[in-house]
């Protein structure tokens, strides 16, 4: 556990480094955001039936959307990415700690750091000048912590799933180029999952992605009760623990059938 906490610190310091990238990832999910926010507005303003969320809920969700945007960006790791394709995970593999919880702590980190220097400044513009909504209520502001901490679990939970393919594709480019746009579709960041049709709203609820966004935005809004609000997260930590253990099942598959330098 000491491992991990010291990789997962260790990452963190050196992706807090990166502030310019930061900069300007902030202007350009605004910039993007005022794009949806205007999509949305238009087909508010031109549809007289009635809809699952209020057009000011809706904008809310947006601007949570872009502040949290980076809980959805998916990829492969590239150090161990490039570590694969060299050989050198070897020597991952002979170090004194669980290889599959140190890649998951770089996960872990990848999630915080670079969301965190992004969302706290979109947040707090947004309740200023952009038109987001406070939490409903104090009890909504504390489920939302609480799924906004599993969102970052799981989010980490996926990307390691991506990376962990690598032991068996080698390249990245196929899961790095799919996986995001999956993603961005069926966690709410393209249209909020409410807007759906409901016939297909079973299925969105179903799958883990909505875990990503979806939860932790309504609960926030206010969207869910607290039993609706419970019964959600434990969901997302049901399907954190399913991934973990697939993942930790396909790194001990993808190891013993591991080849380096045809070996």
């Amino acid at each position: 556990m000491s491992a991990c906490l010291a990789m997962l610190d260790a990452r963190i310091r050196v992706l807090l480094q990166y502030r310019t990238v930061a900069v300007a990832g902030i202007a350009t999910q605004i910039f993007f955001g005022f794009v949806r926010v205007m999509t949305f507005t238009a087909f508010y303003r031109s549809s007289a039936a009635a809809h699952p969320m209020t057009h000011e809920q809706v904008i809310s969700y947006i601007w949570l959307g872009q502040a949290f945007l980076l809980l959805a960006m998916f990829g492969v790791d590239n150090e161990i990415s490039e570590m694969i394709r060299s050989g050198t995970v070897v020597y991952e593999l002979t170090r004194p700690a669980s290889v599959f919880w140190l890649w998951y702590s770089r996960c872990v980190a990848a999630r915080i750091a670079p969301a965190a220097m992004r969302a706290i400044p979109q947040v707090l513009l947004g309740w200023a000048f952009l038109g987001l909504q406070f939490p409903a209520s104090v009890l909504a502001l504390l489920m939302f912590c609480l799924a906004l901490t599993g969102s970052v679990a799981l989010a980490a939970a996926i990307s390691l799933l991506f990376t962990l393919s690598l032991l068996r594709t080698i390249s990245g480019e196929g899961i790095s180029r799919m996986g995001p746009a999956l993603v961005f579709l069926l966690s709410g960041i393209v249209v909020p999952l409410p807007l759906f049709p409901q016939r297909i709203q079973p299925i969105l609820n179903a799958l883990p992605f909505r875990g990503l966004m979806d939860v932790p935005f309504r609960l926030y809004l206010g969207q869910m009760t607290w039993q609706e609000g419970v019964l959600a997260l434990a969901q997302q930590w049901g399907w954190i623990v399913g991934l973990l253990l697939l993942g930790r099942w396909l790194l001990a598959l993808g190891v013993r059938r591991l080849v380096v330098q045809g070996g």
